[in-house]
């Protein structure tokens, strides 16, 4: 799958889940219920342990039915990881050039975190395919609304603050799509075996992001 596939394939989803798991296992578990639940945009967080390891074995038990990606970025290293375990898209929570551009360079789609207009411009004209608004708690969709002024070609991905009851607020307000992290998949589930209530809570946000588009 190339770049302009995968950022295809991300726009008609509309939906990332923001992974951060407490173990490789529990991890593993994570994803399962959120596939089940019909979200296959997967970001697992370099804050996961064994991350890379997790996006080897999800991408062996689910091949092209997820879409996977590498998140919090933060390193030169993180990037080669990502590259070697697979990662269709990569993601950074700040703009820093060194590190956005390796991930630009390494041909995958690519999000550079940023949160002000400048860091925003900043990282569209480096090369960011999408630029990912964080926090986008601090932000808030009117915030999305009015960087879509001076800004409406540039691809933004709220990510941060996303929950059920703002999804349809955040792509009225412009989102190129959302990332949802602890409101849709949080780890202390994990942790009490709440999958269940996962897959539950995984297609209540797709209904969501499919009623609000």
């Amino acid at each position: 799958m190339g770049k302009n596939d995968t950022l295809s394939r991300i726009s008609n989803l509309g939906l990332l889940a923001v992974v951060r798991g407490p173990s490789l296992e529990l991890t593993l578990q994570m994803v399962e219920a959120l596939i089940l639940g019909g979200v296959y945009g997967i970001e697992i967080t370099f804050t996961t342990p064994n991350a890379s390891e997790v996006v080897k074995i999800l991408d062996e038990t689910y091949g092209a039915q997820a879409l996977l990606g590498m998140g919090t970025l933060t390193t030169i290293e993180h990037v080669e990881q990502a590259v070697e375990a697979g990662a269709r898209f990569v993601v950074s929570p700040h703009c820093d050039e060194g590190l956005a551009q390796a991930m630009i360079d390494t041909g995958l789609a690519t999000m550079v975190g940023a949160f002000t207009p400048s860091e925003i411009l900043k990282a569209h004209r480096m090369g960011s395919d999408v630029v990912k608004l964080y926090p986008g708690s601090l932000g808030t969709p009117k915030y999305l609304k009015s960087l879509r002024g001076p800004f409406p070609d540039i691809p933004i991905m709220p990510t941060g603050g996303v929950d059920i009851e703002n999804i349809g607020e955040w792509f009225a307000a412009g989102a190129f799509a959302v990332g949802a992290g602890s409101a849709l998949c949080p780890s202390a589930w994990a942790l009490e075996g709440r999958f269940e209530e996962m897959t539950k809570r995984a297609k209540a946000f797709v209904q969501e992001v499919e009623r609000a588009r």
